[in-house]
C-alpha cells in the first residue's frame, strides 16, 4: 500500500467555514472528473476563525494534483 497525502487549504476569517464547505465541493468535483482513486475529502475545524478543506491523494498522484490545485500544505495521512 503506498503512502497517502493530505493536501490542504487553510481558510480564515468568519465565512471560514461555508468556504471550506464549499471548497470541497470543488475538490469532489476534481476527483470525480479525474478518476483518482482515493475519494476522501473533508473539512475540519482548527479554532472558530480557521478551517480547512482537505483531499487526500495517493503519493503517486500527489505531485500531478499539487501543480493543478495549488494546496498551501500537506502532511502524510493516516486514518
Amino acid at each position: 500500500m503506498s503512502k497517502q497525502i493530505k493536501l490542504i487549504w487553510d481558510f480564515r476569517g468568519p465565512n471560514a467555514e461555508k468556504t471550506a464547505e464549499h471548497h470541497t465541493i470543488h475538490l469532489n468535483d476534481f476527483l470525480n472528473v479525474n478518476a483518482l482513486n482515493l475519494k476522501v475529502t473533508g473539512t475540519e475545524k482548527l479554532n472558530d476563525f480557521h478551517f480547512i478543506a482537505f483531499m487526500v491523494v495517493e503519493e503517486v498522484d500527489m505531485k500531478s494534483v499539487r501543480d493543478r490545485l495549488k494546496p498551501h500544505r500537506g502532511q502524510v495521512y493516516k486514518n
